[in-house]
């Protein structure tokens, strides 16, 4: 009976060990957490351009549109020149509203699913005059 006993003891002992190991790495194993970016609408200097112009992100980072300087703006994704040719995520990632007033946010976040690569966008008011951009969505 007493075999029996120590043999439950040193078994009860090698399960909970494993399970504080299993744990710890649960508990001690960082974890990615999503990023925030902050892009401009218009340079700090007053020109049409967003700044910066070109970012790269992972999937679920969050992009906060700020509008800086010589209204309006507004952030749209071309359909035709993202990865996936997707127009549902292209407006999902738009904000075609007109941002008038300096300091209106607006923000994007790029779904866990996206597909990775370039993701162009523009500003409607002032596409002509090169008012573009680039993401790019690292796997």
């Amino acid at each position: 009976m007493k075999l029996i006993a120590a043999s439950w003891r040193r078994l009860t002992l090698a399960v909970l060990t494993v399970l504080l190991v299993v744990s710890s790495f649960a508990v001690f194993t960082p974890t990615a957490s999503a990023e925030t970016y902050t892009v401009k609408l218009g340079t700090d200097k007053g020109l049409l351009q967003f700044q910066p112009k070109a970012l790269t992100i992972k999937r679920g980072d969050t992009i906060e549109w700020l509008n800086n300087k010589l209204a309006p703006h507004n952030v749209v994704f071309d359909a035709t020149k993202n990865p996936a040719k997707d127009k549902a995520l292209a407006e999902s990632l738009s904000h075609t509203k007109l941002l008038l007033n300096p300091g209106q946010k607006v923000t994007t976040t790029f779904p866990a699913d996206a597909p990775s690569g370039d993701y162009l966008f523009y500003c409607t008011p002032h596409r002509g005059a090169g008012m573009a951009g680039k993401i790019t969505v690292e796997g």
